[in-house]
């Protein structure tokens, strides 16, 4: 088994007769932003959060949690006037892949000397390997596994989002034991730990549960995880929920590299809380990741601009 090609590929954009002094890394997701300010060597001069900048919550939000996390981090740098023609800016920002999202958020670029973007999946794999061939098998709210090869390459499996994949996440971990509890207030199966703490969220009638579910969404059922966890000692239906997860993950890694020739990274909450119960064989091939999702957004952009 192969992973599916990933189509994404590295948006660049660099101004005429720009020269940044300064680099940028972003990390961007549904849940927040984090950014990295570095001198031209990647020497780490400040940090900054913010709010969300996924692309699908749209290229307005997104560039103002980023410029918000970057006055952070130039503020911690003691730059209170960094202005953007300074820096070259490399972002790894969820929906990166689908191309008017994109194109929307390039569009808006507020003068960067030179930008690169690609995906938060592309940017976590650079850095957890500080740049060089590896997989990363990344399991947090979703799951998805990404993999830089030798040649050069890239390979993408899972991040089907989380209502069509994304097995072996937090958000998969809760639709699973919701799924649980709703047929336990049935009847159809008996009721355990699992259930009772599903209900004691979500409510332990008919019509609590229903209203629960029509406002979830991802982050509410991956907010019921823990429970899976909590549970897995006592309820063997949890202890199941959590073996199952175990093994999609290992499926990621060996969709990714079916060889297993490159070093594998674990990133994630889920995944890192999954990791002693993988096999031998897998857990041989971990390494700790060398650096997170902004530094990969400063080895994304340090790369483009080599490439000019």
């Amino acid at each position: 088994m192969t992973s599916k090609p990933d189509s994404s590929r590295t948006h660049i954009l660099v101004q005429p007769d720009s020269a940044a002094r300064f680099l940028i890394g972003v990390d961007g997701g549904g849940t927040g932003t984090r950014v990295r300010l570095t001198d031209l060597q990647g020497r780490v001069l400040g940090q900054g959060d913010a709010g969300p900048s996924a692309l699908g919550q749209g290229a307005e939000q997104a560039w103002l949690h980023i410029q918000q996390a970057v006055a952070v981090a130039a503020a911690q740098a003691g730059l209170v006037n960094l202005a953007p023609a300074d820096c070259a800016i490399g972002l790894g920002l969820s929906g990166a892949g689908v191309p008017t999202q994109a194109a929307e958020f390039l569009a808006r670029q507020p003068g960067y000397a030179a930008l690169a973007l690609d995906n938060d999946g592309f940017t976590t794999v650079l850095g957890a390997h500080a740049g060089q061939p590896g997989a990363v098998v990344a399991s947090g709210t979703g799951s998805v596994g990404e993999v830089l090869r030798r040649d050069g390459s890239r390979g993408l499996a899972g991040g089907w989002g989380w209502i069509a994949g994304d097995e072996g996440s937090g958000a998969w971990l809760g639709l699973k034991a919701m799924r649980h509890a709703c047929q336990a207030l049935d009847g159809r199966v008996p009721v355990g730990p699992l259930a009772q703490a599903i209900w004691a969220v979500a409510g332990s009638h008919t019509e609590a549960m229903l209203a629960w579910g029509a406002v979830a969404g991802q982050h509410a059922y991956a907010s019921l995880a823990p429970l899976v966890f909590d549970c897995a000692g006592s309820d063997p239906v949890a202890a199941g929920f959590v073996a199952e997860a175990v093994l999609e993950l290992e499926k990621l890694a060996h969709a990714l590299d079916p060889d297993a020739s490159l070093p594998l990274a674990l990133c994630g909450s889920v995944a890192l809380r999954l990791a002693p119960d993988f096999s031998a064989a897998l857990r041989a091939r971990c390494v700790p990741p060398q650096g997170d999702s902004a530094d990969g957004g400063v080895h994304l952009v340090r790369g483009a601009l080599q490439q000019q």
